[in-house]
């Protein structure tokens, strides 16, 4: 464990070097999920509001999978900065959008740190990272201190029920596991941590239902998650034993998600 890092600490560490277990995640996204749209197109779709013309920070980045799949939507005058706070993140992101001739830098950045000059963007992107930050208000006071005047954070978040017909299969297999999901910054309290910060403050949901026909997928979903490094493998193969009856018995697996996108204007 790296000096001055908490247990907590630690697992992130381990579960954001690189992007395979982002990876096991989105994929079982990708496969079954039931919407005519999938997730990274409608998030785009929402940032498509903004100017032709337009400087961008996306802040916890990841792989880039959101500029990846959504290469030929991007406008020519975007200028984008792609930031993340693992190096093997910022190195998949580059190799992810070499092809991709469009205006990226790259940078490895905390956003409760961020290197960049007062009002300095059009808009900030955070996908599924606030909830991660450890000091939130310190997050999204940086974050509007680098926004212009009226530019927008589209800030992207899960809800309690995400996933939780899976994480009630864990639950019955081990008690510490929370049958709903926790998070620092979610659909249901993000308006109250924004609004210090934010104005005009929009939420808009994006429901979903993945109809999982392989055990497999669902198995390596399990594994990629924090709480697998946290209750040892001897719960992780008794929750991979309970999917593989509930396959075999059913044939499949629906688990409904719960996510959308906060989009909120730089207060002041």
């Amino acid at each position: 464990m790296m000096p001055g890092f908490t247990d907590q600490d630690h697992l992130k560490n381990v579960q954001y070097r690189d992007a395979s277990n982002l990876q096991a995640r989105g994929d079982l996204h990708a496969r079954f999920g039931t919407s005519p749209i999938g997730w990274l197109h409608w998030y785009f779709q929402h940032l498509l509001s903004l100017p032709s013309t337009a400087h961008i920070l996306e802040v916890g980045c990841g792989p880039a999978w959101l500029w990846q799949e959504n290469a030929d939507r991007i406008p020519s005058g975007w200028h984008i900065t792609l930031t993340d706070l693992s190096p093997g993140m910022i190195g998949q992101a580059r190799q992810n959008l070499a092809a991709v001739n469009r205006d990226f830098t790259f940078a490895d950045v905390d956003v409760q740190d961020l290197p960049f000059p007062d009002e300095s963007y059009d808009a900030v992107i955070a996908n599924h990272m606030l909830y991660h930050v450890p000091d939130l208000q310190r997050g999204l006071a940086q974050i509007r201190r680098v926004l212009k005047s009226g530019g927008r954070l589209f800030a992207a978040t899960n809800g309690r029920e995400h996933m939780q017909e899976l994480r009630e299969i864990a639950h019955e297999v081990y008690a510490g596991i929370p049958p709903e999901r926790i998070t620092g910054f979610g659909l249901e309290e993000g308006a109250k941590d924004l609004r210090p910060h934010f104005t005009a403050i929009e939420v808009h949901p994006f429901d979903n239902t993945l109809h999982v026909t392989e055990a497999e997928a669902l198995k390596g979903y399990v594994r990629s998650m924090q709480m697998a490094q946290r209750v040892g493998q001897e719960v992780v193969d008794t929750i991979e034993r309970r999917i593989d009856e509930q396959m075999e018995l059913d044939g499949a697996i629906d688990i409904r998600t719960r996510a959308g996108v906060f989009i909120a204007r730089r207060a002041g």
